[in-house]
């Protein structure tokens, strides 16, 4: 059997949830407390990254590849040529060869992934029943997965692995007359599947084990076709000399990170032909949608702790499980109205200290929202009086 499953069930009171949910305040008030600093802290590093990439665009020149001009040095430069490597590299165990800048072994191993799906149902009294539904299936899958944390770890145990995966780097890797630096050479991310030549000569065994080819992959298992528990295939990926765009700082004649004003460091590199001015457009776009992933995960930190806060409200109504849900609602819908005009306001706070002509108006906005939440707070009580 390649596909197991089994269910667990546990049932927890309703004093436990109600201990739970008071430890959950404290969580949630840390969540809450962490969420004004993320969101104060990114807005500041947008301004600054923004700012340092418009001073870049500016103090920017191009030079040549053909030649390193000393009277760059220590300057923010901008440069496109073809990036090559002298030599080969190898995998000296497999044998594989390539003219290529970086080379990768991808090694996955045919096993045992565990997959679970919680449920859980509110009964009478406030009680909860959690269900967890547990599945394994056989997979390939990169490295190893850890069977020794499977909740049923003794019937899905995953060997260990003949072969790990691997890199290797060309030194040096030349730009015309420049050589790359190793934070540049790391962004070479542009990898491709490598063609195995067929006249390779593969060794026979790895670890006492058969190795086979088949198109383009390498099988440690006795049939390709129908896996088995523990069977490997290998495959390489390649960074192939190609034409980079380059904007750094000039050192001797390799590069290093240039620093803005505000302190942001420019070091970029991108795969093909592309001009000075294109590239800082590109990091700009990059910025924006940073300072936006920032932000909505400093509203989630927050929305999420303010509905720990008020957790202990709908549990304590979960007496009655439906009650238990509608106060659930509610409280969501107060935790999503607290946390946006916050957010807001303290993203205004901090452009009122960074950028004070745009933060002013989003105060304002927030400042809006936060009294219409109180006013619709007041209306609400005065109803129920």
């Amino acid at each position: 059997m390649s596909e197991h499953s089994f269910t667990e069930t546990s049932t927890t009171g309703w004093f436990g949830r109600i201990g739970g949910a008071m430890k959950g305040i404290l969580v949630g008030m840390i969540m809450v407390v962490i969420a004004f600093p993320v969101l104060f802290w990114n807005e500041g590093r947008a301004v600054k990254t923004r700012k340092d990439l418009n001073q870049g665009a500016k103090e920017f020149i191009h030079v040549e590849a053909d030649q390193v001009d000393s009277a760059h040095e220590g300057k923010l430069i901008h440069l496109t040529h073809h990036a090559a490597a002298t030599g080969e590299l190898k995998d000296e165990e497999l044998n594989i060869k390539s003219a290529a800048l970086v080379m990768k072994r991808t090694v996955e191993m045919y096993q045992w992934q565990e997959k679970s799906d919680t449920k859980r149902n509110k009964k009478i009294g406030g009680r909860e029943e959690t269900t967890v539904d547990y599945s394994y299936k056989m997979t390939w899958a990169k490295g190893r997965i850890d069977s020794s944390k499977f909740k049923q770890s003794q019937k899905h145990s995953n060997p260990s692995l003949p072969i790990s995966s691997a890199s290797w780097t060309a030194t040096p890797i030349l730009v015309g007359a420049f050589t790359l630096s190793n934070d540049l050479v790391n962004k070479l991310q542009d990898f491709a599947p490598l063609q195995i030549d067929q006249d390779s000569k593969l060794p026979q065994k790895i670890a006492d084990r058969a190795l086979k080819r088949e198109n383009n992959i390498l099988y440690l298992a006795k049939d390709p076709q129908s896996p088995q528990l523990g069977d490997v295939r290998i495959s390489y990926q390649v960074v192939q000399p190609t034409a980079v765009s380059i904007v750094s700082q000039q050192k001797g004649s390799s590069f290093e990170s240039y620093k803005g004003d505000s302190g942001t460091t420019i070091n970029m590199l991108m795969i093909g032909e592309h001009s000075g001015s294109a590239m800082f457009e590109t990091a700009q776009q990059n910025n924006q949608v940073m300072t936006w992933i920032l932000r909505l995960v400093g509203f989630v930190v927050m929305f999420f702790g303010f509905n720990l806060i008020f957790k202990p409200l709908s549990v304590v109504a979960d007496v009655l499980p439906i009650a238990g849900t509608i106060v659930g609602v509610g409280t969501g819908i107060i935790a999503f109205l607290l946390a946006a005009p916050l957010s807001l306001i303290t993203i205004s706070i901090a452009w009122i200290f960074y950028r004070p002509l745009v933060g002013i108006p989003l105060l304002l906005l927030a400042g809006v929202g936060l009294f219409f939440l109180f006013k619709k707070i007041t209306s609400y009580k005065k109803s129920r009086s």
